[in-house]
């Protein structure tokens, strides 16, 4: 049934009109009763249509595929399917066509701004974390003037940006710049919002298994101030230690301490 709704699709993404068609198919997917729990349980105030994730990554794999003209045009349909979303499904897809493999070489710095407008307006963790996922690729392109800016996020009013910046790094391995994460993390020590203290225990929590020794010690010297919640999804993996030695050195990586 979806593969069939699928080859309904036609058109060039960017168009307001294909735009309209992608939210045909998801309309035409939907599951009323499974709408309700999935609404219930993401506590949204913006209904679902029912689909499973699997089922939406099938019924959209047509459509996100399509080829896009140029850069401005991606970037239009990302916002027309977002912005103009009545279903969580739509902005889904709208993040979706964001992180298609087609579109790899425009998620630079350049698309930053679009990003934020995601996370400010998205507004809760699901939509946040996986616009989180272009927050990562791009620190990667760019270390430094990206530091500069997830410093800044760190410290803006909105948690959802705050969120970002704290899990900004995730999957970086050896890669991650442990002087950015040592800064957007007691940056926000002091935060009692749920949402804030469980991305710094996942942030920390990820690195973990590349750097367990330096986790320990951050979570060590932070004794006192660092949430119950944050701590023990930090530790999850790997467990305190008593002998842990200092975090590594400013500028350093934990491959390189």
């Amino acid at each position: 049934m979806l593969r069939e709704v699928a080859r309904t699709y036609r058109g060039v993404v960017g168009d307001p009109q294909v735009v309209a068609q992608v939210r045909g198919l998801v309309r035409a997917a939907g599951d009323a009763e499974r709408a309700a729990a999935q609404q219930a349980y993401m506590r949204s105030s913006m209904p679902f249509r029912g689909i499973t994730s699997p089922q939406l990554r099938t019924l959209l794999r047509p459509a996100l595929a399509v080829p896009v003209g140029d850069r401005a045009e991606w970037e239009r349909a990302v916002r027309l399917l977002y912005d103009g979303a009545r279903f969580r499904e739509e902005r889904y897809a709208a993040l979706g066509l964001l992180r298609h493999r087609a579109y790899r070489a425009w998620r630079d710095p350049g698309v930053m701004p679009l990003v934020r407008h995601l996370v400010v307006t998205g507004a809760w963790w699901d939509l946040v974390d996986d616009a989180a996922h272009v927050v990562a690729e791009v620190r990667l392109r760019d270390p430094v003037g990206e530091a500069a800016r997830l410093r800044e996020w760190a410290r803006d009013p909105d948690r959802w940006l705050r969120r970002a910046a704290i899990i900004g790094q995730l999957r970086a391995k050896d890669r991650t710049d442990t002087d950015l994460l040592r800064d957007v993390v007691d940056a926000n020590l002091d935060d009692p919002d749920f949402f804030v203290r469980k991305a710094i225990g996942w942030a920390l929590r990820d690195l973990s298994t590349t750097a367990p020794d330096w986790v320990r010690a951050f979570v060590a010297e932070r004794e006192g101030r660092l949430s119950s919640l944050s701590r023990r999804e930090a530790l999850k993996r790997i467990g305190p230690s008593a002998a842990a030695p200092p975090p590594a050195a400013a500028g350093s990586s934990p491959r390189r301490r």
